[in-house]
């Protein structure tokens, strides 16, 4: 076998043992709230991957370590088979939900969201779930997200906290190794800076803040009046800006001003980069304003808030009539009322877009095309590299708009100019800044391009009434990795679309490239080469 293949087959089953792990320790779930029937489905759905795993492990133990090639190979494809493995309980439990044989006097009824569950008896949903949760993008299949059992619904949390910082950092971080092979695969998951010196000891400092955070997250919403099972899978989601939610109706379920400005600062606190973090709770408070895409984060997010807000008042989306009693005393004044139901819904959506997240307060498919495509934008940049969010990044972002102010400057400097790029704190000369500036224009193209692709397919095989802007939002939320939906996504979408969608939610996670690698190295006549 080509040497290539037994560096990435190799790293695979390192990835599968993991993931084999995650799904044991989920065992008490099923246990606690009594549904028995999901324990046999939990427990093959452990020993599969578990089973490859080892063995690929053992089978190519003496592989080299992975280089760039490799390592982008193993992260596109890592990343697509944990997807895949990650299809089982979805589809187990599926069939083995009506069948309960040792019936727990608190547990729910036998069966309880068996019709929800149904749509997971077929692999393609149960497979569009599972990578929706691995890559943060929480578009569901679920019509009924408050009806599945316990253990569905954790899984799904649990997908989303995983994928949210990284399969591939949580490996290194469990099974680490010394080396180069690790800072490989850790760059190979659209990550770059490092908190130490030593990579193992980044991605485990990593999880020490993720876990802190996480904490902090269910503890607020638990504060703010969530129940505890609704705290702990909404913080959880909520850090990871993952968007998965235990109710049918998201965080609007719950209709509490005070829920929905509690979960903001837990979708920003996902939204930053972790060296970042890292620096502010060593006392570093300065980086909130002293970084670039911190800085940039909270303006974009505000300036788009007030965006979106005044595109929702001019529209008169949440005009509020005056309600009169019988005595003729007015008890609520419309345009009060009008501006505080705008203010709170177009402030959560922008930064549950902005963010990646995807949590829903008020249906947006109703919405004008104007608000729908100012979301869009939103969904399309994303927030921090190097935190939980997809899109294009704000690094990027800022890239391009500073570098296109760059070129357009030299054109007024002499040929014998010596200039330098500002970028950051950092000081790059021209070849340097050219370098950054292609690196960031070609993953733009390639997200519109790819982009493009998805909305023609959806718009070819989606039902009549859907709407340009509808379908935009829809695929800009599925290869940005946000969830927020139009109405278009669920279980009846066509079998293209929904292909479609697995593609862009896969892409986006990892930012197209490593993809493009896997597949050109898949389909490359002769092979990988090592």
């Amino acid at each position: 076998m080509n040497d290539g293949y037994r560096v990435v087959l190799r790293d695979l089953g390192r990835m599968l043992q993991v993931l084999a792990a995650i799904l044991a320790a989920s065992l008490p779930i099923p246990v606690v709230w009594g549904e028995f029937y999901a324990v046999p489905a939990l427990v093959a759905s452990a020993l599969f991957p578990l089973a490859v795993g080892t063995y690929l492990k053992r089978r190519y133990a003496g592989a080299d370590d992975p280089g760039k090639l490799h390592g982008m190979m193993i992260a596109a494809s890592g990343w697509f088979q944990v997807a895949v493995f990650g299809t089982l309980p979805f589809l187990l439990v599926s069939w083995t939900v009506a069948v309960d044989p040792f019936p727990w006097p608190l547990s729910v009824p036998a069966g309880a969201g068996s019709e929800t569950l149904a749509a997971f008896r077929d692999p393609l949903n149960g497979f569009f779930e599972s990578m929706s949760g691995f890559t943060g993008t929480g578009l569901t299949m679920t019509d009924d997200e408050g009806a599945l059992p316990a253990t569905v619904q954790w899984w799904r949390t649990l997908t989303e906290w995983v994928g949210g910082v990284g399969v591939i950092v949580l490996t290194t971080a469990i099974l680490a190794r010394p080396g180069s092979g690790s800072l490989t695969l850790y760059e190979s998951e659209a990550r770059s800076e490092k908190i130490h010196p030593s990579i193992v000891s980044t991605v485990r400092t990593i999880w020490w803040i993720f876990l802190l955070f996480t904490f902090l997250s269910i503890t607020i919403l638990w504060l703010a009046g969530m129940p505890p099972w609704d705290a702990i899978n909404h913080g959880m989601t909520g850090l990871s800006t993952g968007g998965f939610s235990v109710t049918d109706a998201s965080i609007g379920e719950y209709d509490s001003p005070l829920v929905d400005f509690a979960m903001i600062p837990i979708m920003l606190l996902g939204s930053i980069a972790f060296p970042v973090h890292y620096l502010m709770l060593r006392g570093d408070i300065r980086n909130l304003y002293t970084d670039l895409q911190t800085r940039w984060l909270f303006g974009y997010l505000a300036l788009g808030s007030v965006a979106l807000i005044g595109l929702l008042l001019l529209d008169g989306t949440y005009q509020t009539e005056q309600v009169v009693l019988a005595d003729g005393d007015l008890v609520l004044n419309g345009f009060g009322a009008t501006l505080f139901q705008t203010v709170r819904y177009g402030l959560f959506q922008f930064v549950s877009a902005g963010t990646c997240t995807g949590f829903g307060t008020t249906g947006v498919s109703d919405w004008s095309a104007a608000s729908q495509l100012t979301m869009s934008f939103a969904m399309v940049v994303g927030a921090a590299a190097g935190s939980t969010v997809g899109g294009i990044k704000l690094v990027r972002l800022a890239t391009l708009v500073k570098g296109t102010a760059f070129r357009i400057r030299d054109v007024f400097y002499p040929d014998s100019a010596v200039r330098y790029f500002e970028m950051n704190g950092r000081r790059l000369s021209e070849t340097e800044a050219s370098r950054e500036f292609e690196e960031a224009a070609i993953i733009a193209f390639l997200w519109v391009v790819f982009l493009g692709v998805g909305l023609a397919v959806l718009l070819l095989t989606a039902p009549t009434g859907v709407t340009l802007e509808n379908a935009v939002f829809e695929i800009t939320s599925a290869q940005g990795n946000v969830g927020l939906s139009a109405g278009i996504t669920g279980p009846g979408m066509a079998t293209p679309a929904k292909v479609v969608f697995l593609f862009n939610m896969w892409i986006g996670r990892l930012e197209i490239i490593p993809v493009l690698v896997l597949l050109r190295a898949v389909f490359k006549r002769g092979g990988m080469y090592a």
